[in-house]
């Protein structure tokens, strides 16, 4: 053996017997806690049993009111870094140790890119569920893009470390979609664990798939075949459930692509997701609406821009706008009045304040956040559009005027304003409205042919009323 081979063994020999100390150190300090825990529980277990029923849900809340949350639609992944084996039997194990740190960490990387909660590593094998602390109805796309983007990481890993026929590390991948229970425990550090029928069955998944694939139950696929190319692949017996079918992920679709490589979305899929994505959004305004909302706000409530939002996508698409002009579109109606939970006179520009804080944390361009921000102005009194998308909010907004509900739609506003003193009799309410009905006009082909006609209509019913 050279010297430089007796050396290298040398130092390999002394950094085991270190790790080795380390260990049982480690184990000494853990039998001596696990003694003075058993004493602490024996001391507990004899003052509860002195309790009282009532005093003890008082003295000990915690086993009274477990910490768990329950969630519909979680998405479950687990993948199993094949090789591990060999890090026990292997000369060079410390090095493969160190490897498996780095792509265990990568992993992580990834996970929270994708807003996915890693749940813990077992050995060789990674879970983490996406659509946990907070719930989302686009978890199965963000988890199926982290699995792609996993087993990418891999195999560029193997190709920078090592030649084709000599790898060591592989994964494979398994992940189910269904209702989770989580248990929360940890204060500074808040860390989860799942359970339920969806993690068994995601585990069963990761069980049967192979090296370098991703296979997905039929659950998960119904949710993600638009975006993913997937094959079929097979049954899998569920216990008490019969077969549960599943699929392998071969990649994004080619169309939905960089370049139609099947790894990295382009903006059509962007554009795609953020669709489905706005639902989450909707929900996070439309609650915070609710709450937030002045008690006066009797038109600029909650069901008005509900109304605008389902407005603006009928007219976007009637007017011939893409799919990435209807997703800016029904983003700037959530908007348009979100500004009242702060002030009343300048709504508008507040809501475009609010969008641009929150749109950055889904994925919303600069350039689309200032697209948005323009046509929530647009809607200010009185309309001014100066392009397709602007002028088909300003119609949307002001739908109502051509409207058979205009009257009992209008009285409300009115209620709105007198409650702020703007507005005097309602008398002049009806006067204003005459006047601005008068000068009013439609700017969308869509609204002139669905709206406009009743204008006229309006005006007569209103000056029936004022005579």
């Amino acid at each position: 053996m050279s010297k430089e081979s007796q050396d290298k063994l040398v130092k390999r020999i002394a950094r085991l017997a270190k790790q080795n100390q380390e260990l049982e150190e480690k184990i000494k300090k853990l039998i001596k806690e696990n003694e003075r825990l058993l004493n602490e529980n024996e001391k507990q277990k004899g003052l509860l049993g002195k309790m009282s029923p009532g005093k003890l849900k008082k003295a000990v809340p915690s086993l009274a009111e477990q910490r768990s949350l329950k969630f519909k639609m979680a998405t479950v992944l687990f993948a199993d870094v094949h090789g591990f084996s060999k890090v026990m039997t292997d000369t060079d194990s410390a090095e493969l140790i160190d490897e498996l740190d780095e792509i265990l960490f990568n992993f992580d990387n990834i996970v929270e890119k994708y807003k996915i909660k890693k749940i813990k590593t077992i050995g060789d094998t990674y879970m983490c569920a996406g659509g946990i602390p907070v719930k989302n109805i686009t978890n199965p796309i963000d988890v199926v893009l982290a699995a792609i983007e996993m087993q990418n990481y891999m195999r560029k890993h193997e190709k920078n470390h090592r030649k084709e026929d000599k790898q060591i590390w592989n994964l494979k991948i398994g992940i189910h979609t269904g209702p989770v229970t989580a248990g929360i425990s940890g204060k500074k550090k808040i860390t989860y664990d799942i359970k339920g029928d969806t993690v068994n069955t995601a585990s069963r998944v990761e069980g049967v798939s192979a090296q370098g694939k991703i296979l997905i139950s039929v659950m998960t696929y119904e949710l993600v075949k638009e975006f993913f190319q997937c094959e079929y692949y097979g049954k899998l017996p569920v216990k008490y459930k019969g077969d549960l079918d599943v699929y392998q992920v071969i990649g994004i679709k080619p169309v939905f692509s960089v370049n139609g490589d099947g790894i990295n979305p382009n903006e059509s899929f962007k554009i795609k997701f953020g669709l489905i994505q706005f639902t989450d959004i909707q929900e996070i305004i439309l609650d915070r609406l609710e709450r937030e909302l002045p008690d006066y706000l009797y038109y600029h409530n909650v069901k008005h821009t509900v109304d605008v939002v389902t407005e603006v996508e009928l007219m976007g698409w009637a007017e011939g706008c893409s799919d990435e002009e209807i997703l800016l579109l029904k983003t700037a109606a959530l908007f348009h009045d979100s500004g009242h939970i702060i002030d009343y006179d300048n709504h508008e520009y507040h809501g475009t304040q609010l969008a641009r804080q929150m749109l950055p944390g889904f994925n919303y361009t600069e350039k689309q956040i200032d697209i948005i921000c323009n046509i929530i102005m647009a809607t200010k009194l009185p309309p001014e559009p100066t392009n397709p998308l602007e002028e088909i909010i300003c119609d949307a907004d002001l739908d109502y005027l051509g409207r058979s509900d205009f009257i009992p739609v209008s009285n409300t506003l009115y209620d709105e304003l007198k409650a702020q003193d703007k507005i005097g009799s309602l008398k002049d309410w009806n006067k204003l409205q005459v006047k601005f009905i008068s000068n009013h006009q439609y700017f969308t082909k869509t609204a002139r042919s669905l709206r406009e006609v009743n204008k006229q209509k309006q005006i007569e019913r209103i000056e029936s009323l004022i005579t």
